[in-house]
């Protein structure tokens, strides 16, 4: 038995202990708020009440703390530090179910979420990005527990398997495998030799854009709480707001500059790294990005241009509407201003189909993405040409290099499997009593991370009324989105399991 391919369980059980305790530490970063917009400001035990949560917060913080300080000495001091491909599958895949289930702990001690599956379905609809939430009453909620909901969603944004990489090397753990598990696109960019100087200037990036956009949230007078609470929605691509209209009850500027971060938030971030040194060129020249800029600016002007004519509201104003919505549909991330399902039934339908567009690969989005899109495009057009002629070689080219073959079956694979795995799931819910409308919707917004989807899970909609089953089983299909099938896929293989 060759040991490459046997499961490394204790360097499994020392990764998994250390982001327990990254994560028992971000959980602290909730207190400052919930004690600031505390009415009482008491160190009264308060739990089951649904209204106080500073305790709740700190008590999941030791448990989380403790918990990870126990999987990480477990692993004991004789440790085989080299992470194979199948360790890295079981780490990343573990890895979104544990932190789920403890960053589900402070709504469900707190009582503010009575019920732990609705608890786990939030946390988890957070650190996937997805955005889809049981909450009825989002105001009523403590901020504590409200900034920590947007906190999963920054987390989970650019992963905290990519956060970790920074720390594994001190451990003298190589972290690449990591990295390809869970960098979301066919391929992961490194901008680095280092897979550790990666990982830092991806966050670099990532945490230098939220400061920026909670600047300008400010400015557009947003409080520090809210700024940040949106601009951890927004890089995430995650959509949880802190007001139950979500964007639509603040002003136009604030609106555009979401806008804006959310196509920044859509886009490869290695772009965002070669904009940084001043090779603003190359970032257009990129296949990808055009494509992606050119899909939101023609859903725009077919929307604005039938909302103009249609519901006879102002050129700003469809305008506004239309590039909100429809950026937050394609990046994934699930903020609203509007409800287009009152919208002519076309638009709706177009709205539909921009959920199995996606963000750019490497980017926070989740869904399809745009880079397979358009592999699977050229690709089609392709196949026609080989047919008249078959002997000639014609390789599909991205950014004026050939793409191997390899790629191109592993594209279209994945989206084979995510239309079964779309078909599935809508046959699923509708077997769980839901409409076909609402099934499709629910099904198409959990699997894409959007968050809102069509029907009853709707842009002013929720997903509270979805049956126990139902919701354990669109959490599933968040983890299956964001980690992008394959990952996940993997541990269901009987293959990968034998010794």
């Amino acid at each position: 038995m060759s040991r490459s391919r046997t499961l490394n369980f204790k360097i499994i059980s020392r990764i998994l202990g250390i982001l327990l305790i990254i994560e028992g530490a971000f959980l602290l970063t909730a207190l400052p708020f919930s004690w600031y917009y505390s009415n009482e400001q008491t160190f009264e035990f308060h739990f089951f009440d649904g209204q106080h949560d500073f305790w709740p917060i700190v008590v999941s913080s030791v448990i989380t703390f403790i918990s990870g300080a126990i999987l990480y000495f477990a692993a004991g001091k004789e440790l085989n530090k080299v992470i194979s491909k199948r360790d890295g599958y079981l780490i990343v895949s573990l890895t979104w179910v544990i932190i789920s289930i403890f960053g589900a702990l402070p709504f469900y001690l707190s009582g503010t979420i009575a019920s732990y599956t609705n608890a786990f379905f939030e946390t988890i609809s957070g650190f996937t990005t997805t955005g889809a939430t049981i909450i009825t009453d989002i105001e009523a909620m403590p901020k504590g527990l409200l900034f920590w909901r947007s906190m999963t969603h920054w987390i989970g944004g650019m992963g905290i398997i990519v956060l970790s990489l920074a720390i594994l090397p001190f451990l003298g753990i190589g972290g690449m495998q990591l990295f390809i598990a869970e960098v979301p696109g066919p391929t992961p960019d490194k901008l680095h030799p280092r897979i550790t100087q990666t990982a830092k200037r991806l966050w670099g990036i990532y945490v230098l854009l939220t400061v920026v956009e909670t600047g300008l949230l400010m400015l557009g007078g947003m409080n520090l709480f809210e700024g940040l609470c949106h601009a951890f929605g927004t890089m995430a691509t995650g959509g949880f707001s802190t007001r139950n209209t979500s964007v639509a009850e603040f002003s136009p500027y604030i609106q555009y500059v979401i806008t804006l971060f959310m196509i920044l938030a859509g886009t490869n971030f290695t772009l965002h790294y070669i904009a940084l040194h001043g090779r603003i060129k190359d970032v257009w020249k990129n296949e990808e990005y055009r494509y992606y800029i050119f899909t939101i600016l023609i859903a725009t002007f077919i929307i604005a241009g039938t909302l103009f004519f249609t519901h006879q509201e102002g050129v700003e104003k469809s305008f506004r509407d239309s590039i909100f919505t429809v950026v937050s549909i394609i990046t994934t991330t699930g903020f609203v201003t509007v409800d287009y399902l009152v919208w002519p039934g076309a638009l709706w339908f177009i709205i539909f189909l921009l959920m199995f567009v996606g963000g750019s690969a490497g980017s926070t989005g989740g869904g399809i993405k745009v880079v397979r899109q358009l592999l699977l495009f050229k690709n089609s057009l392709l196949e026609m040409k080989r047919l008249m002629h078959p002997q000639a070689v014609l390789p599909v080219r991205m950014n004026d290099k050939p793409v191997s073959q390899d790629i191109i079956f592993n594209v279209l694979a994945f989206f084979l499997i995510y239309m079964i795995i779309f078909a599935i799931g809508t046959f699923v819910m509708t077997f769980l009593g839901l409409d076909f409308e609402s099934a499709i919707g629910s099904t198409a917004a959990t699997l894409g991370n959007i968050g809102p989807g069509i029907g009853s899970v709707g842009p002013v909609g929720n997903f509270a009324h979805i049956p126990m089953i139902g919701k354990w089983f669109l959490s599933f299909l968040m983890l299956l989105g964001r980690l992008e099938l394959f990952t996940v896929l993997i541990l269901l293989s009987p293959a990968f399991w034998k010794r």
